[in-house]
């Protein structure tokens, strides 16, 4: 894998007076960190591989290390994953984790199994900002974003979970988790600099070594944010669509006030230049009523002319207090239909750990809310209905 590029973002912060969580540094952060202490350069990479290939805590365990530096690590330095304050497995196999990430918030994490791949979705924020109509997770408000170690200790606890749990049951652990998505709580490109290390622990061959195309980060769309990510450590690329004009997602996904879709697609083009893949994903949540006719279809065809790209039509998965209803098999079937005899590729996502609210939109932890947005949230279902019809 070529070295990734540098970035402001990945300065080292001092550690002086507290020990520091290694979970959260990337190589050049932890190489920074043993220059700091005196050290080689190579003992940095020793360590990653420990902490992220091996997914060791204890420090007297890596072997390889000189017992001085094992010292200084305990006396300096800690490795430290969220407590799990919950752990429910869906009948379908999907898992989900809540984490305590202090202050009174927690966060979930979802482990999807596949026959041939096995899907991590972490969250990087505790709650949303953005305030999506459709999504459970931004009905609870927000209150600070992860911190690096916070969004990389999901897949280091996941790791080691689901390794554990496959040897208890004799079974094959090798690439348990092979695809990570950015898909969980939180909008990661309003996260950015903690998002931007830990996709670069998550793609380093002495960490988790996973594949640009296997690593996808979802937007609502926040518009510089994806040229800089374009610039800084391109991966697969979703974006959270769900309506065909402005004014019904200007109410769906209120971000679009800010960055229309005009200005939205032209960051996809842009993005494509850099892309580990040769086309976007979007994401469609197909809610009864409101974004589902035949019309929001042949805009949606007119919308992404000049974008290559993939539809990913999700059933509304119903929350209480959301006043939004998914849409009926057949209306998704036709609308899918109209997309595809246009020649887009489109696909109907699957439910998964719905009967332990684990499936898309359902996400919603545990949130002090510093927004007050859960009061705001009242009418808008009536209006967002009022919109669609009146187009």
């Amino acid at each position: 894998m070529p070295s990734l590029p540098a970035s402001a973002d990945a300065a080292a912060p001092s550690h002086e007076g507290r020990r520091v969580n290694l979970l959260g540094l990337d190589a050049d952060g932890l190489a920074r960190l043993c220059a700091q202490w005196g050290q080689k350069p190579f003992r940095a990479r020793q360590l990653m591989r420990w902490l992220h290939q091996r997914g060791q805590a204890d420090f007297d365990a890596m072997t390889d290390l000189a017992r001085e530096f094992r010292e200084l690590l305990r006396e300096r330095a800690v490795v430290e994953a969220p407590a799990v304050i919950s752990d429910h497995v869906s009948a379908d196999g999907t898992r989900k984790w809540l984490l305590d990430v202090g202050g009174g918030n927690a966060v979930e994490t979802v482990f999807i199994p596949e026959t041939d791949r096995g899907t991590l979705c972490v969250s990087t924020q505790a709650g949303c900002a953005v305030n999506c109509m459709f999504c459970s997770t931004g009905k609870q408000g927000f209150s600070r974003n992860l911190d690096t170690h916070e969004i990389v200790a999901q897949l280091w606890h996941a790791n080691r979970a689901l390794g554990a749990y496959a040897r208890e049951k004799g079974v094959a652990e090798d690439r348990v988790i092979s695809n990570v998505v950015f898909m969980g709580m939180g909008e990661p490109l309003q996260n950015y600099a903690a998002t931007l290390t830990a996709l670069r622990i998550m793609l380093d061959d002495n960490a988790y070594g996973l594949s640009r195309r296997r690593v996808t980060v979802s937007t609502s769309g926040v518009v510089p944010m994806i040229d800089r990510l374009r610039e800084d450590c391109p991966v697969a690329l979703a974006v959270s669509l769900h309506a065909p004009n402005d004014a019904l997602r200007d109410e769906l996904v209120p971000l679009n006030r800010k960055y229309p879709l005009a200005e939205l697609m032209a960051a996809c083009s842009r993005y494509l230049e850099s892309a580990p893949r040769d086309f976007i994903t979007f994401e469609y949540v197909m809610l009864d009523g409101v974004n589902d006719s035949d019309r929001h279809a042949e805009e949606l065809v007119e919308l992404v002319r000049t974008v290559p790209c993939k539809f990913n039509l999700i059933p509304f998965n119903p929350f209480p207090g959301s006043g939004l209803r998914k849409s009926r098999p057949e209306r998704i079937k036709a609308f899918a239909q109209r997309l595809v005899d246009a020649g887009i590729v489109t696909t109907v996502r699957r439910t998964r750990g719905d009967d332990i609210d684990a499936a898309c939109g359902q996400l919603a932890g545990e949130v002090q809310d510093r927004t007050r947005l859960r009061e705001r949230m009242g009418a808008r279902g009536r209006r967002v209905i009022a919109v669609s019809e009146a187009r």
